[in-house]
C-alpha cells in the first residue's frame, strides 16, 4: 500500500474514534510528519514521514500533550549524577560518585554506566569502593559478581583489593575456597605479594574450622605451610598471628610445635600474652602433661597474667587426676580470687579425688569455703556436690 494511503486510512480511523488505536496524547502533527510519542522518556518517538496533512486534522486540533512523566527518586539520583559526570570523566571521579551514593543498587547502576562509556576502564580502587559498598549494603551476590571479575583480570591487582576480597570470602561459609584461590593469585603476583594482614585473615578463618579434632589435622598442614610462606616472603607476624599458630598447634595436641613457636616469639619482638599462654597449657594438660602445664601457669602468674578460664579448668582437672590435690585447690583459690568460677564437674573431679585420698573432711570443708567465696555456685550445685560427697563418704 502507498504511504500516502496508509496515513490517509490513519487518519481517518484516528478522527472516526480517538480511543480504537491510540491516545490523543501519544500522537501528533508537525511540518515534518505524523510522530508516536512513546510515554517512557527513554524512548524515542516513532516518525511516519508523510507528504501532507491528512485531511479533517490539522495542528490546531490536536489536543496538547505533555511529553514528560512523572520519574521515580531513584531515576531521578541516578539522572543527576550521570549528569554530574562531565564526559572525559576519570576513574577518581567515578570513586568520588560512588562514595556519595546512600543506595547500594544506585552506585551498582552508576557503576555499570560507566564501565560502558567508550575510553573509560575501572580501576582496582573502584573496584575495592563498589565492592565495599556492596558488601556494607547486604548485596552480597553483586558483591559475589564483581569478586569474580577480578579474579578474572577485570583491573589491576592491589593489596588492598585482594585483602577486601578475602576479608569477603572468609566471612562467606562457600567462599573459603575461593578466598585462598586469591591468595594463591598473591603469591604468583610480583608486585602483590601476601602482607600481615592476609595472613590474620587467612588464619583467622582457618582456626574457626578447628573445632571438630579430625577437621583440624587437615587444616593444620594449611597452617604449617602458611607459616613457611609467611617467612618465605619475611612478613613480619605480630603476637595475634602468633597465637592464632600456636593455637592450632595446642588444638591438634602437637604442643612441642607450639611452644618452639612461643619460644620464636621475641625474635620478631612479640610478647606473650594471657591467650599465649592458655593455650600451651590447654594442650599440655590434654597431651597429659600437667606438670609442664603447671609450669607455665606458674611463669604467667609471675608476669601478672591471668588465664582463660577453660585454661583454668583444663589445668585444675588434670592436676586432681595427676593426684596433685594442693596445687589444684590453689588454682580454684586463684581462680575465684580473679572473679571466674569453675563449672560443677571442675569440683566434683577435686572433691572425689580428695576423697579416694583419704580427705574426706577436708573436702566438705573447702565445699563451704568455695561455696561462701563462689557467687555462681547456686543452691543446685551446691546440693548436687554436697550430695556426691555424702554418697562417697557413707561408701
Amino acid at each position: 500500500m502507498p504511504p500516502v494511503a496508509f496515513q490517509g486510512l490513519l487518519a481517518a480511523a484516528l478522527a472516526k474514534s480517538q480511543g480504537n488505536l491510540l491516545p490523543p496524547r501519544l500522537w501528533k502533527f508537525s511540518s515534518s510528519g505524523l510522530f508516536f510519542c512513546f510515554t517512557h522518556p527513554a524512548l524515542n518517538c516513532t516518525h511516519f514521514s508523510t507528504v501532507s496533512e491528512p485531511p479533517g486534522i490539522t495542528p490546531s486540533s490536536v489536543p496538547p500533550f505533555n511529553r514528560t512523566r512523572t520519574r521515580t527518586p531513584f531515576e531521578t539520583q541516578f539522572e543527576s549524577w550521570i549528569q554530574k559526570l562531565k564526559p572525559g570523566f576519570t576513574p577518581a571521579d567515578v570513586d568520588a560518585a560512588l562514595r556519595a551514593q546512600s543506595d547500594a543498587d544506585l552506585a551498582l547502576d552508576v557503576f555499570r554506566w560507566t564501565a560502558l562509556q567508550r575510553g573509560y576502564r575501572h580501576t582496582n580502587g573502584t573496584y575495592l569502593t563498589m565492592i565495599k559498598i556492596l558488601i556494607s549494603g547486604k548485596r552480597y551476590r553483586q558483591a559475589e559478581t564483581l569478586v569474580e571479575e577480578v579474579v578474572a583480570g577485570a583491573c589491576p591487582a592491589s593489596i588492598p583489593l585482594y585483602n577486601a576480597i578475602i576479608r569477603f570470602c572468609c566471612g562467606r561459609k562457600f567462599l573459603f575456597n575461593r578466598a585462598f584461590d586469591v591468595y594463591k593469585k598473591m603469591l604468583r603476583s610480583d608486585d602483590c605479594k601476601p602482607t600481615l594482614e592476609t595472613y590474620t585473615l587467612l588464619l583467622n578463618s582457618l582456626l574457626r574450622r578447628f573445632n571438630n579434632l579430625n577437621v583440624a589435622y587437615v587444616y593444620l598442614h594449611a597452617v604449617r605451610s602458611m607459616t613457611k610462606q609467611m617467612k618465605a616472603l619475611g612478613v613480619i607476624p605480630d603476637t595475634f598471628v602468633l597465637n592464632m599458630i600456636i593455637k592450632a598447634y595446642s588444638k591438634c595436641l602437637d604442643v612441642d610445635e607450639a611452644i618452639r613457636v612461643f619460644r620464636e616469639m621475641g625474635l620478631y619482638g612479640c610478647v606473650p600474652n594471657g591467650y599465649t599462654y592458655s593455650y600451651i597449657i590447654k594442650g599440655l594438660c590434654e597431651k597429659g602433661r600437667a606438670g609442664p602445664g603447671l609450669g607455665f601457669y606458674k611463669e604467667m602468674r609471675d608476669r601478672l597474667l591471668v588465664p582463660r578460664g577453660s585454661a583454668y579448668m583444663v589445668l585444675i582437672c588434670s592436676l586432681a587426676i595427676e593426684r596433685k590435690i594442693d596445687d589444684a585447690v590453689e588454682i580454684i583459690s586463684d581462680m575465684l580470687g580473679n572473679s571466674m568460677a569453675p563449672d560443677v564437674l571442675t569440683y566434683k573431679t577435686v572433691l572425689e579425688e580428695l576423697c579416694r585420698g583419704g580427705r574426706n573432711h577436708d573436702a566438705f570443708e573447702l565445699l563451704e569455703e568455695w561455696r561462701k567465696k563462689d557467687a555462681w555456685m547456686g543452691e543446685k550445685n551446691y546440693r548436687t556436690l554436697l550430695n556426691t560427697l555424702r554418697f562417697i563418704d557413707q561408701e
